[in-house]
């Protein structure tokens, strides 16, 4: 009888702890400070000409730009890459902020997987992605044309939440 308690509360616990990562409930309620706010300040080199930049003010202007923050090193980034490029193809204005990552194999990426964005900031220490409130890789968000943050999605987006919850956002932000 006293062997069956310890094993009891083993089971009790390992039961919850797989129960907490396991159930993923709404990732929107990791809704980010941001929201119905300018986006953060920034200024981050370009991947693909070092010698410019992007900045919180190219997110301005021609109608929404939906803001992806990306590393080549990221798998649920490559599960996610094909409906950015939807989303490009369509007319829609992508920014990509590559987080953390090695230029070279950055490059590497969107050679190899098709390249969706308009322009590249390269976070190399993180510092973008803090101040945006990125917990992990992927993060997207969807901002208006005055640079005004929407709607934020935590990891990769799939194809129905694409319909679901981003291309929804696209439209609020073209009002």
């Amino acid at each position: 009888m006293r062997a069956f308690i310890p094993v009891a509360v083993f089971v009790l616990l390992a039961g919850v702890m797989a129960w907490g990562l396991l159930w993923r409930g709404d990732k929107d309620m990791l809704r980010s400070t941001f929201i119905e706010k300018p986006a953060p300040d920034f200024a981050l080199p370009k991947l693909l000409n070092e010698s410019e930049t992007v900045s919180n003010e190219d997110l301005k202007g021609d109608g929404p730009v939906v803001v992806n923050f990306w590393a080549s090193w990221c798998a649920p980034c490559r599960v996610e890459h094909p409906e950015l490029v939807k989303l490009a193809s369509e007319g829609v204005r992508v920014v990509g902020i590559n987080y953390k990552d090695d230029d070279e194999n950055a490059k590497k990426f969107l050679t190899w997987l098709g390249n969706p964005f308009e322009a590249v900031g390269v976070d190399e220490n993180g510092r973008t992605g803090i101040t945006y409130g990125v917990a992990g890789l992927p993060e997207t968000f969807v901002l208006d044309a005055d640079g005004t943050i929407l709607y934020k999605h935590v990891g990769p987006i799939n194809p129905g939440e694409l319909d679901e919850k981003i291309r929804p956002a696209i439209e609020a932000a073209r009002r």
